[in-house]
């Protein structure tokens, strides 16, 4: 019978990184059958250059293991059918087809100004304020959540009550779910769905609309699609966001306040950090992408064989980790220029938003080092609350100070 300690997801990972068994693990054993919480096998992978390989392999199936009947393993994020991470090629294909073009690094580019505004007015805010001041409230919840409205056109009007229910329906979890969020997550549904209505309708200069208008020859995306997507850009887009900024910032003015500074005398050096920040800061609870996939066949890859049928979890976590990719892998250090991690992904299900992301966090990063070179805790870390949830490591509050 195993330990509990041997048991997946493993105690003790934390957003300064993955749990100890995963160095062992990528040592001795880079692939190896671990037990879940669900009470299900899994092969767990944990080196580099075998994540990488496996993301991209289409005989790992992600619409298997969300498919009915599909093992439930503990810990790992079960989406349903229809969104676009459950999908496999050709039905992935297609649809990533129909959306890319509202993710280009051109279009995200354009939104730029847009997202400094909306970062500017959130710090003025701040700035007036006598701390302390939570910044998850003030800045890394509401900049990505008010990006995103405005990318489903939703009108201002409707922000408020949007941010309730989405924040509801982010933190929706196997062990949190509660009546609050499932009643935010039937809201926000409803909320959605009337909004696809409304710009099939009356068309404005938004993403929802571009979305609603493309077409692939004869193809476009059903009223379905156009819904789930949009629940997969509030979790994907506003949810991972929100808590990558606020783990990041933590992880610089507890651990690392010579870089905070070293960032706030250049700030030129901020894109480069926002890499390595993404490569060290540990989002994912269970130190996966959160997203169990299926043998469609047998694979063989560090020195076993996956066989055909056998869930398999893909650390990325670890893989960011692995010092014969990083050198010093477990030293944050933000001018690390060759930084090939894989916190966005590989291959079939790379993050369609990863340039969004990137600019959200250099923009946020940008004012606080400007603002609040001086920034720090207002409370011992010890007593900051987290999340309980099982998928992110997700700060509810980051009381912050500055000044005298």
């Amino acid at each position: 019978m195993s330990h509990a300690a041997d048991v997946f997801p493993f105690p003790g990972s934390t957003y300064r990184g993955p749990a100890p068994q995963y160095a062992a693990f990528r040592a001795d054993q880079p692939v190896v059958k671990v037990p879940t919480a669900g009470g299900v096998d899994a092969w767990l992978v944990t080196r580099y250059e075998d994540v990488r390989a496996l993301s991209a392999d289409p005989r790992l199936s992600r619409a298997r293991a969300c498919g009915p009947g599909a093992p439930r393993i503990g810990g790992t994020m079960h989406t349903t059918p229809e969104m676009i991470i459950s999908l496999d090629s050709p039905e992935h294909s297609r649809l990533r087809k129909l959306v890319a073009g509202a993710f280009t690094l051109r279009r995200v580019e354009r939104m730029r100004a847009g997202v400094q505004k909306v970062a500017d007015e959130l710090l003025d805010d701040m700035q007036a304020q006598e701390g302390p001041v939570d910044l998850v409230q003030q800045l890394a919840v509401p900049l990505p959540l008010t990006v995103i409205g405005e990318l489903l056109g939703v009108p201002a009007a409707d922000l408020r009550d949007f941010e309730k229910w989405a924040r509801a329906f982010a933190t929706v979890d196997d062990r949190a779910g509660g009546e609050e969020s499932l009643n935010g997550l039937a809201k926000l549904s409803e909320y959605i769905v009337g909004l696809v209505a409304d710009k099939r309708a009356r068309p404005t200069d938004d993403m929802l609309s571009e979305l609603i208008a493309a077409r692939d020859n004869d193809d476009r995306l059903s009223e379905q699609e156009l819904v789930t997507f949009g629940f997969t850009l509030i979790g994907a887009g506003f949810d991972t966001t929100a808590n990558q900024l606020a783990n990041s910032v933590l992880a610089l003015i507890a651990d690392h306040r010579d870089q905070w500074r070293w960032l706030a005398e250049d700030r030129s050096r901020i894109p480069v950090a926002v890499e390595e920040l993404l490569r060290h800061v540990n989002l994912f609870a269970t130190d996966t992408s959160g997203f169990p996939r299926i043998a469609a066949d047998d694979i063989e890859v560090g020195g076993v064989t996956i066989a055909k049928g056998d869930a398999v979890l893909l650390s990325l976590a670890s893989a960011n980790r692995d010092g014969d990719v990083f050198p010093d892998a477990d030293r944050l250090d933000l001018a690390r220029e060759k930084n090939p991690h894989i916190s966005f992904g590989h291959g079939l299900h790379y993050c369609l938003g990863k340039h969004l992301g990137r600019m959200e966090m250099e923009i946020a990063l940008d004012g606080l080092v400007r603002r609040f070179p001086d920034l720090r805790l207002a409370v011992p870390e010890d007593e900051l609350p987290w999340h309980n949830g099982e998928i992110n490591h997700t700060l509810t509050s980051l009381p912050v100070v500055w000044g005298a």
